[in-house]
């Protein structure tokens, strides 16, 4: 925090740095004489009437009154990162959209409007890199439209936690009702290291989704458009563990190569089977044909109430790079105000 040169805690924060990235202490329970102190990092998105609205990394927004305020600063706008590679927010979240790809998509200025018939939240919903070229209430009129023309709620996809992420935005959409329904994150990591991981024998890779991977596959029932989006990308692989007898296979798993990256997806297991290295047999496989084709560093989304994965990618050396979160349109919302 920041200490005066007579060695007192000082607010060195004003309204005029919303936007900015910030570190604030203050008094957990106000008026209280030598009361415990809480610190808080993020974007300060609002300073109004009195009170501070700061989003962490993660999304969560915290109310802060200025009266408890002890000590503040500005920070560095790029949270620190102990490993993996070098990224910005923006070539993350274009090289997710080309992986994850939608079967229909228009412009809104800088913002990409993406559908496919409803077949995950990633694929319908708004990429707001940029200006939208409208004022924000008519834009999120103009998105509403555009996906009630075509049968489907209104998602706009924000990201927290990084440098050039939309906290800012985020807090508008929440200020107008809009409705965070999936908070995740995406993680980021060395792919030679995942590739030495397992020999990988006994994964076969193919460069369509069969019956036999789509049987392993959570989303049943897959529908046409669904096909399209997974076979969709720069230059897809699948990968298939046979299960030991006629069915579903042991594992599964998708990547995606885009340049230097190498995007994982869709990695599941047969229950009956975990616990036995096959994900990382599927993840290693996938990997080395990666390598092969000149990427270098690897990305994943997770959930974050998944532990399991966690531990898993964390155990590979992948780390948190941002979160990312759904925003759906308010009900019956007339207005955006």
């Amino acid at each position: 925090m920041e200490i005066s040169a007579a060695g007192r805690l000082e607010v060195r924060i004003t309204a005029a740095d919303v936007g900015k990235r910030v570190s604030v202490r203050r008094l957990s329970e106000p008026g209280v004489a030598g009361g415990n102190f809480t610190d808080t990092v993020g974007v300060l998105t609002s300073w109004n009437d009195g009170v501070l609205l700061i989003t962490r990394k993660s999304g969560e927004s915290v109310r802060i009154p200025e009266s408890t305020l002890v000590a503040g600063k500005v920070v560095s706008s790029a949270p620190a990162r102990r490993r993996g590679p070098a990224a910005s927010y923006e070539e993350l979240a274009r090289v997710a959209s080309r992986a994850w790809c939608p079967v229909e998509g228009e412009r809104l200025g800088e913002w990409e409007l993406r559908a496919a018939a409803g077949f995950t939240r990633r694929a319908n919903s708004v990429l707001p890199l940029g200006d939208p070229g409208l004022p924000l209430d008519e834009a999120l009129t103009a998105v509403r439209r555009w996906y009630a023309e075509r049968g489907l709620p209104a998602y706009v996809q924000t990201a927290t936690g990084a440098e050039g992420t939309q906290e800012l935005l985020s807090a508008e959409l929440e200020r107008r009702g809009w409705i965070r329904e999936v908070t995740a994150e995406v993680w980021t990591g060395g792919l030679a290291p995942v590739a030495d991981l397992a020999e990988g024998t006994g994964v076969a890779l193919s460069r369509e989704a069969d019956e036999a991977w789509l049987a392993r596959y959570q989303r049943k029932g897959v529908s046409d458009v669904a096909l399209r989006v997974l076979n969709a990308g720069p230059s897809v692989w699948f990968a298939t563990v046979p299960g030991a007898a006629a069915g579903a296979p042991a594992a599964i798993g998708r990547c995606v190569v885009d340049g230097r990256w190498a995007s994982f997806a869709a990695v599941e297991v047969d229950p009956a089977q975990r616990r036995r290295g096959l994900a990382t047999a599927v993840m290693a496989a996938l990997a080395r044909r990666a390598l092969d084709e000149g990427a270098s560093a690897a990305w994943l989304q997770v959930e974050t109430d998944n532990a399991g994965a966690r531990a898993l990618y964390a155990g590979m050396g992948f780390t948190a790079h941002h979160a990312y979160h759904h925003y759906r349109e308010p009900p019956n919302a007339g207005t955006d105000r």
